[in-house]
């Protein structure tokens, strides 16, 4: 399959499951911290870990309830046949401490490819050690490489430090949007009209 104009190179959502290459480290020229931060692609070995930090996001969010999902749905939708999303792991000193969970997008406007950050997590422990800032920015290059458009996430609208650490990047929110959601029995209903 050719790659369409403009498109340097898709952006894999499971380029190596195993993890059998190591990725680069984030280079100290623009984050401090950066010989103890390593951002890797997730291996399937990684789904128990990206499923306690999911639920952990959701606490943190006060949106435990909400968490209905296995991780066997989780491996099937990361590692199976037809990966639907891509995952990264972020590590302080060897150790797992946040992800960032990202899918592909497309713009009609822009009539090219995108990314959606579906969750970005660094533990409160660890937050303003340049984890969360290394995950956008791994996923920013990636994006950029592969000749996509944007990247685009939801915040919570009471989540002033992540708000105001997302404008210090130079992101920002799109207030005249308001985001809709078919889920559950309203999607099923809504499948059965006629």
């Amino acid at each position: 399959m050719a790659i369409p104009k403009g498109i340097k190179q898709p952006l894999s959502m499971n380029p190596d499951p195993e993890g059998t290459h190591n990725l680069p480290r984030a280079t100290t020229k623009t984050l401090h911290n950066l010989s103890m931060i390593l951002i890797r692609e997730a291996r399937k070995s990684d789904v128990p870990l990206i499923f306690g930090f999911i639920k952990e996001l959701a606490e943190y969010e006060k949106l435990s309830h909400e968490v209905t999902g296995t991780e066997e749905q989780l491996d099937e939708h990361l590692f199976g046949p037809y990966p639907f999303a891509g995952v990264l792991i972020a590590e302080f000193h060897g150790v797992p401490v946040g992800f960032a969970l990202y899918f592909h997008t497309y713009s009609t406007f822009l009539t090219r490819p995108g990314i959606y950050l579906e969750d970005i997590y660094v533990q409160p422990s660890f937050r303003g050690k340049g984890l969360g800032k290394a995950l956008l920015k791994h996923i920013a290059a990636q994006a950029v490489r592969s000749g996509y458009g944007r990247m685009e996430w939801s915040v919570l609208d009471w989540n002033t430090p992540s708000i105001e650490f997302y404008e210090s990047i130079g992101a920002r929110g799109k207030p005249e949007w308001l985001g809709y959601r078919l889920d559950g029995g309203a999607l099923a209903e809504f499948a059965q009209l006629g």
